[in-house]
């Protein structure tokens, strides 16, 4: 199944030499961690204190009820022991075989960065990163995890707060910039993993001007008439499928 589509964009792969890969939750699943819109998803669970997991992850939640939104944070968007699988890996190495590869994720999971990719544009931050809201300090996920209730800064006591970005929060420009012009260079965009649902980084496919748009997903997305190449199906089966491993 896909065979005509998995060879176009195994030769799309092959012929260029920018290639931007934009990934969502889907590409994480295989990790073991839960996206957030399918039956199964994080906003399909019951929340933390009668409150809705959207209202939860909000930066108005977060300095209201800190501890709640830690309860919350910890257990169900935290995977401190989940690991890169073969599609993180697989578009890792494609750098060793002379490809500019970029990847824009709107993942906080970190696990393109541990797999390897060394141009990685996180929309939403990263759970890897966590500031002192008082000082600035800095102190990485295993510090937040372990911490009983609130973490505190040991530096001034500080409430520390995840470098992600939360709803009514801004996106960071610096990175927007980064992603827009990865975007915009890419002679391959390959979209994996995401219902193009989530704006505004579901519109920065806008921005793409190159050859090849592939769209790789479970299930259809609003983009997928614009797209050169479309695959409804798992993410790691069709990486098994581009290595020839079946």
């Amino acid at each position: 199944m896909f065979e005509k589509e998995i060879a176009q964009l195994k030769e799309a792969i092959d012929t260029s030499k920018e290639i931007c890969v934009f990934t969502g939750a889907g590409i994480s699943c295989p990790s073991g961690i839960p996206d957030f819109r399918s039956a199964d998803g994080l906003y399909n669970e019951s929340g933390t204190g009668g409150f809705l997991p959207e209202e939860i992850i909000s930066h108005s939640f977060f300095v209201e009820h800190t501890a709640l939104f830690y309860d919350f944070y910890k257990s169900k968007m935290m995977y401190p022991n989940a690991k890169p699988n073969k599609a993180h890996i697989f578009f890792s190495k494609l750098q060793a075989k002379g490809k500019n590869v970029s990847v824009v994720t709107q993942n906080i999971d970190g696990l393109h960065t541990d797999a390897g990719s060394k141009h990685v544009f996180e929309l939403h931050g990263s759970i890897r990163r966590n500031y002192c809201t008082n000082c600035g300090a800095f102190y990485d996920e295993k510090y937040v995890y372990s911490s009983i209730g609130v973490p505190v800064c040991k530096k001034c006591g500080g409430i520390i707060k995840p470098d992600v970005v939360l709803y009514e929060e801004p996106l960071c420009e610096e990175t927007v910039n980064g992603a827009v012009d990865a975007i915009k260079k890419a002679e391959c965009l390959i979209v994996v993993g995401t219902s193009l649902a989530v704006y505004p980084a579901a519109s920065f496919l806008r921005f793409f001007r190159g050859k090849t748009l592939a769209l790789i997903n479970k299930s259809p997305t609003p983009f997928d008439g614009a797209a050169n190449i479309v695959i409804n199906d798992d993410i790691v089966r069709i990486t098994e499928a581009l290595c020839g491993e079946n």
